[in-house]
């Protein structure tokens, strides 16, 4: 565990506003396998839509109060993913981390709602923004979708690839950081190159 805060930029969203904290009533290393099955989700889900992932991995810090707090991150890169696949990797990181509550017996109501990644929703809206989708926090919009029905589909993808998501999150758990190539070899799943553009 860090005994300081972590680099600022780890701890903002894609705006550079500080990401929400939430309190989850689970112990350090119940709350630590928690964010690595989060980060885990990004990262498998991100492989199997063809992504590259350079890094997934879970950081946890020593508070000033004396307490700790735990956050991840997984770095990626999209090049031609498609928008509704690119919104459903943002979506699979919470719904990787209350299947984890629920496979070990720890959901509760409250830690499901602790477990709130509204900066990755936020992200996905307005990356596909960007790009013409429209994608709605609770409605669905007109030519688009809504954020429910991207988690739905992320919800399947992560039933259908939960052994992997558990495998990753458990070595993440372990190691700390998970290279791309480190999650493609645990997993079976590529992680394709991307060539770097012209200068």
């Amino acid at each position: 565990m860090l005994t300081t805060n972590p680099r600022p930029e780890l701890l903002a969203d894609h705006t550079g506003k500080p990401k929400p904290m939430h309190h989850i009533a689970l112990s350090y290393e119940e709350a630590r396998l928690g964010m690595a099955f989060h980060e885990a989700g990004h990262a498998v889900l991100a492989l199997a839509y063809g992504m590259r992932v350079t890094t997934s991995e879970v950081i946890a810090w020593t508070t000033e109060s004396g307490g700790w707090a735990v956050t991840g991150n997984t770095a990626y890169r999209a090049d031609n993913t498609p928008a509704w696949r690119f919104a459903a990797q943002a979506a699979a990181g919470e719904i990787a981390q209350v299947g984890y509550l629920m496979a070990y017996g720890l959901w509760t109501p409250d830690r499901a709602a602790a477990c709130d990644a509204s900066h990755d929703r936020e992200q996905a809206i307005d990356v596909l923004a960007e790009f013409g989708f429209r994608l709605g926090r609770d409605h669905v919009p007109a030519g688009g979708k809504s954020w429910a029905m991207v988690q739905g589909m992320a919800r399947r993808k992560v039933g259908h690839l939960w052994r992997e998501i558990r495998t990753v999150a458990l070595a993440m758990n372990e190691r700390t950081v998970l290279t791309g190539d480190e999650i493609a070899e645990l997993t079976g799943l590529v992680n394709p190159l991307i060539e770097e553009a012209a200068s």
